[in-house]
């Protein structure tokens, strides 16, 4: 007979393997109803392109401008690994995912991650949890995103439908800005002088500028498109610093989502876009194959005192002739010109922008929070600061123009935010006294006040899990009123009321929409007015908020929010990968 004597390690063993199975089981019931894995492969090369009779070298993914389109269902997860074989170095956003307890993938350098240096690669590690749309991904670095950018197609789990017409085809229109010069050096210079960086030479709607531009009639975007069909437009704004107006000539666009968020359909023949933004559109082409062709216009909202670019991309909607058309009369139909606002056109902004409303329904709801646990009030706008002393500016007394958060011009720190806070090292890193209210109170929107000196810092707030927070940010008139769109990376948030003026806390809150306000993860804060928004803080991370226009991110409109860990492993912050790239 032979006795059975268990030592402890038997026991953590048989233990341990219990367990693992009870785990395993629990995963494939939840894999069930998962989504797949899916990996990409983003090599960062130089490419040579050539745009309005010019041809100069860009930092692209794959070789491809724009960027490869990333196509995944709700649920799935994404592998996506980036290997930076160019000289700048590189991170990749991913605008507008949730990145639920991931924050370590969500990509803006020095807040979430070092960046990746040449020869370095990292992977993007994510789910897509509880969205289904458009977004887009971007490099998050100096001025990269110029030519790092693509489409983000997020469709709905399987079986699942849309909640309007199925389209008989799906197309994404990304609009883009192109400068002949180097990007890179722009900014730089820009920096370095302390002057605005110049505008851009063209818009471009997937990566071509159309004919409204020197010899580029042969770079137009063409959509083909059959009578009687239903199209989703997937718009997207790539676009480093302007808002944009689109719209198709002689055709009404039905506004179905937007930021990845189903929206109340509403109908309109032009759709105003921020950097940042998503919206998808459904086109319906007229029933009988008309003889003409039609533009698909963008060009600016623009309502800063600065220059811009005041171009206009065009990319033409054609049909597909019929049986009974010959040949050459298809080829020489006329083109139909689309009419836009003028560019200044604020109050068709805020008109168009107040359309926008959650579904809030059972299968979709609003879950817009009832109750405030901490409100907040910023000042987004400009000022300037002081050169260093080895420095010559071109404002006055040696100043150049900057821009801020509530006084606060955010400066980038060396290391990694999120590092900082994760491994209790924030000390020298960053501060979390970042002021809740303007430092001192003046008429916003008046005349400004004689000192418009900033303060800069890396400040942060700090707040505690799964606390609402209500944020009202308004406009100033320093160096002239101007829209901000900002966007929140981490989150999305409800836009409940936006107006003229300065925000009123003891009126406008009584008419802010608690029921079916739009849910989004950027918001233009209107020239001259005021947004007010609210969200959950649910995801433990580092999450910055910024303005989308790249020269005032430049210039310092930026500030992060550290949300702690909660209480539960679901509601915790894991540790960072491997691969994360170091400073």
């Amino acid at each position: 007979m032979v006795s059975l004597v268990l030592t402890s390690s038997d026991i953590f063993r048989a233990l341990f393997l219990a367990l693992s199975v009870v785990w395993l089981l629990s995963d494939l019931a939840f894999a069930k109803h998962a989504g797949i894995t899916r990996h990409y492969k983003f090599d960062i090369k130089m490419q040579s392109v050539t745009r309005l009779c010019q041809t100069k070298n860009i930092v692209t993914v794959n070789g491809q401008f724009p960027g490869p389109r990333i196509i995944a269902r709700e649920g799935d997860r994404l592998l996506i690994k980036v290997v930076n074989h160019v000289k700048y170095n590189v991170t990749i956003h991913w605008h507008g995912i949730r990145q639920i307890r991931s924050g370590w993938a969500d990509g803006p350098a020095y807040v979430t991650q070092c960046p990746i240096q040449t020869g370095q690669s990292y992977v993007y590690n994510f789910t897509l949890t509880g969205q289904r749309g458009t977004l887009f991904w971007h490099a998050h670095i100096s001025w990269l995103r110029a030519t790092l950018y693509g489409p983000i197609v997020i469709l709905p789990k399987k079986h699942a439908s849309y909640p309007f017409p199925h389209p008989y085809k799906e197309v994404p229109i990304v609009f883009g800005e192109w400068w002949k010069a180097d990007t890179e050096t722009i900014i730089n210079q820009a920096m370095a002088t302390g002057g605005a960086p110049n505008i851009s030479d063209a818009f471009t709607i997937n990566g071509l500028p159309g004919p409204s531009y020197n010899c580029s009639a042969k770079d137009t975007f063409k959509l083909k498109v059959k009578a009687g069909k239903n199209y989703l437009l997937r718009l997207v704004n790539a676009a480093l610093n302007d808002e944009l107006f689109f719209r198709v000539a002689n055709h009404t666009l039905t506004v179905v989502e937007a930021d990845a968020v189903y929206v109340k359909p509403f109908k309109t023949d032009i759709v105003l876009i921020t950097p940042g933004q998503t919206t998808n559109v459904l086109l319906r082409a007229k029933s009988k194959t008309p003889s003409a062709k039609f533009a698909m216009s963008a060009r600016p909202y623009a309502t800063g005192p600065a220059t811009f670019d005041n171009t206009t991309t065009i990319g033409i909607l054609e049909y597909e002739k019929s049986a009974s058309a010959s040949k050459s009369n298809h080829k020489n139909l006329p083109l139909l010109k689309a009419k836009l606002p003028q560019f200044n056109d604020s109050s068709y902004a805020m008109k168009f922008q107040r359309k926008f409303r959650s579904l809030a329904t059972a299968k979709f709801p609003a879950k817009v929070p009832k109750s405030v646990d901490r409100r907040f009030f910023f000042t987004v706008g400009l000022g300037i600061l002081p050169c260093s002393k080895n420095q010559t500016c071109q404002g006055p007394n040696n100043t150049r123009p900057a821009a801020a958060v509530n006084n606060v011009s955010f400066v980038q720190p060396n290391i990694a935010l999120l590092q900082a806070h994760f491994f209790n090292k924030s000390k020298g890193v960053y501060t979390t006294n970042f002021p809740t209210n303007p430092p001192f109170k003046f008429n916003y929107t008046g005349t400004p006040p004689k000192n418009i000196m900033l303060s800069s810092g890396t400040k942060l707030v700090a707040l505690p899990f799964n606390i609402s927070v209500e944020l009202v940010m308004q406009d100033t008139s320093i160096l002239g009123a101007e829209s901000h769109p900002l966007h929140l990376h981490g989150f999305n948030f409800f836009v409940l009321g936006q107006g003229v003026g300065n925000f009123d806390p003891k009126k406008d809150p009584a008419k802010f929409n608690l029921v079916d306000p739009a849910e989004r993860n950027t918001v233009g804060v209107p020239a001259g007015g005021w947004v007010a928004i609210r969200f959950l803080a649910d995801n433990p991370g580092v999450w910055f908020m910024h303005c989308h226009l790249e020269v005032h991110t430049s210039w310092g409109l930026k500030m992060a929010w550290v949300v702690n860990d909660g209480k539960g492993r679901k509601q915790k912050l894991p540790p960072p990968p491997a691969d994360l790239p170091k400073c």
